[in-house]
This record gives C-alpha cells, structure tokens and sequence, in this order.
C-alpha cells in the first residue's frame, strides 16, 4: 500500500469526522423528534452502521494475534449491540420503560437519547438542548478517536524493525488505543444501552492490558532506546507526565500490523 494511498484513507475518515462535527455544531436544537414507530426497525441503518465500524475496526487496527482478535471481536460486538438498540429493536428501552411506569412507544427518536431524556425528566435541561449536548459531546470524542486511529495507522503502517516516534507518536505511545477507547466513551454518551454501557468497561481494560503487555515486549526488544522514549512520552494522557516505561503501539516497530 503507497504512502499517497494510505494517507488518503486516513485523510478521509478525519475529514468526515471533522466535517459531520461542523455540521451538527452549527445546527440549532430542535423540538422535533421522530416517533417511535418510524425510528425503530431500520434493520437497513443497522447493517450500514454496524458494517462501517466493523470494517474501521478490522482495517485500521488489523488484529494479528488471538489476543487481538479477543478484542477485536468484543468491539464487533460492541458495534452491533449498539446499532441494533440504536435502529433496530431497542431492548433497553423496553427494560427501562416500565421501571418508569412509561410506555415504550414514548422513546422516540429523541427520548431514545437517555442521558438527554434523564436530564429533561429531573428538570435540568429541556430535551431538545439535552440532546443537542450529548451529540456535539460525542461527536467531537467519535471524531477525535477515528483520527487518532487513522493517524496511528498511517504512520506505522510500513514501520518495520524500528521504533517509530514521529507524527502522532511524538505525543501518545498508545493513540490507536486511546482513539478506540474515545469511541467506546462517546457512544455510551451519545445512545447508552445496558450491553454497551457492561461492555464498554471490559473493552478499556482489555486494551489497556494489551498495550501494558506490548509495553513490556518492547522495553525487552528496544531496551535502552524505548526506555529513553517511554521516558518523555505518556501513553494514553499527553499532558500527562511520564514515569516508567510502558511502551508503544505493537504497529510502530514492524509487529502491527505484519506482512506477508
């Protein structure tokens, strides 16, 4: 894969995250919402969302090792739970609704934001703004977290044998982590769901733990070199300071992904 190529695919997926951010930014909060029998059952909109992330997933982080594949999956599933409540059959709704002594069809489009819909319920922001809030909230977290994993990749997709420490890397030893991290966050800001909301905790220890375990194959592999570059680069926070090293993204010396 050229360089121009690969730039070009990361260009595109920061560019639509920046531009749908603009965009809603601009929008103005609105009263209307969409009725609960004309938002749900869009199986359409389901498999369009939940493919596009499925493939995002697979195709710039590119799993290798059955530990990869562990999270990889876990994120798959993740997606589809989300976009299945999302467009789909809102279980969550069905659970909750009851509890509030409502009826389901009252969730519409909306309603179905649930952290939007709580703070109209408990008298500290109108619906229409709630939802306003949590969108422009997670979108700039969904935008952020697409263009650190497209720019990780497109940084270390060729490195091979050697620690990578420009672009990107210059700041985070972890950006793809921390950009798939964001989108988990964001998305349970956005359409909280009682499977995502379980599942989002176990996907940011899983990745967490795989980047604790690579920082310590490349402390072994690099030695005094990653030491000195642990020792000035955070890994997830970039203000924050650094102490030992942890190391960096498996991708920036060769190992992530690996050709053939």
């Amino acid at each position: 894969m050229s360089r121009w190529f690969r730039w070009s695919l990361a260009g595109l997926a920061i560019g639509g995250s920046v531009v749908l951010f603009v965009l809603f930014l601009r929008s103005r909060p609105s009263a209307h919402t969409i009725p609960f029998e004309h938002w749900y059952g869009n199986w359409g909109a389901v498999l369009l969302a939940a493919g596009v992330f499925t493939v995002f997933v697979l195709g710039f982080v590119r799993p290798r090792l059955r530990s990869e594949w562990r999270n990889a999956g876990l994120a798959t599933a993740f997606f589809i739970s989300l976009f299945t409540e999302m467009f789909g059959i809102p279980l969550t709704v069905y659970l909750v609704a009851p509890l509030l002594r409502l009826p389901p069809t009252l969730f519409g489009h909306a309603e179905s934001h649930l952290w939007a819909f709580a703070m109209d319920r408990l008298g500290l922001l109108p619906l229409q703004y709630g939802v306003h809030v949590v969108m422009v909230l997670s979108l700039g977290l969904i935008g952020t977290g697409v263009s650190l994993v497209a720019l990780g990749w497109a940084t270390v997709y060729r490195g091979r044998d050697r620690l990578v420490t420009e672009g990107i890397y210059r700041y985070l030893r972890h950006p793809q982590y921390l950009g798939l991290i964001l989108v988990v966050v964001a998305f349970n800001i956005q359409w909280p769901t009682l499977p995502t909301l379980v599942m989002a905790p176990v996907l940011i220890v899983m990745y967490t733990r795989l980047a604790g375990r690579e920082d310590r194959e490349l402390a072994a592999r690099f030695g005094e070199a990653f030491q000195e570059y642990a020792a000035r680069t955070p890994a997830f926070i970039p203000w924050r300071s650094t102490g030992p090293a942890e190391g960096p993204d498996r991708a920036r010396v060769g190992l992530w992904p690996r050709r053939p």
